[in-house]
C-alpha cells in the first residue's frame, strides 16, 4: 500500500491544521485576558477571537504555498 496522500487528503489535513492554529491563537488571547493581572483589558475577548471559514481557508492556503515552495 502506498504512503502517499491524495490531493483531497492533503487539503483536509491543511484545513485541520489551519483551524487548530487559529483556535490555539484564539485561546491564547482569551487566556491573556483572564490572566491579565493589571485588568486593563475592558473588552470581552470572545468577540475579538471569532474564527471564520474564510480565515481557516486563507491560513490553509498559506500553509499550502509554504509546502509547495522549492
Amino acid at each position: 500500500m502506498s504512503d502517499s496522500k491524495s490531493g483531497f487528503e492533503i487539503r483536509a489535513d491543511l484545513l485541520s491544521q489551519a483551524q487548530g492554529l487559529l483556535e490555539r491563537n484564539a485561546q491564547s488571547k482569551v487566556d491573556a485576558h483572564y490572566f491579565n493581572t493589571d485588568n486593563k483589558i475592558e473588552t470581552d475577548p470572545m468577540i475579538e477571537v471569532e474564527i471564520t471559514t474564510e480565515q481557516i481557508v486563507e491560513t490553509a492556503r498559506q500553509f499550502n504555498v509554504f509546502v509547495n515552495e522549492k
